[in-house]
């Protein structure tokens, strides 16, 4: 059962909402309006690996080799050095 994310077209709140049917708009928690859509939101996960703690948020690393860096891994963006 996701979470969405939803804002209402009437008093312009954003609200988060656990829903069972993913095309129902539940009412604004607001002032009740039935006038409410769903927002598009960035999602975010985690995949495995040797450290644990990683988050895929770090920044590219240099390299003055011609292999790629950790940000591309082909080489050829403008952090590859």
């Amino acid at each position: 059962m996701p979470i969405y994310e939803y804002k209402c077209a009437d008093c312009g709140i954003e609200f988060e909402e656990l829903v069972f049917n993913r095309d129902e708009c539940p009412p604004c928690p607001g002032c009740k309006s039935e006038s409410t859509g769903k927002l598009i939101s960035a999602c975010k996960f985690k995949t495995g690996g040797a450290d644990s703690g990683d988050t895929g948020t770090s920044a590219p690393t240099t390299s003055s080799s011609s292999s790629a860096c950790a940000g591309c891994s082909g080489g050829d963006c403008s952090s590859c050095g």
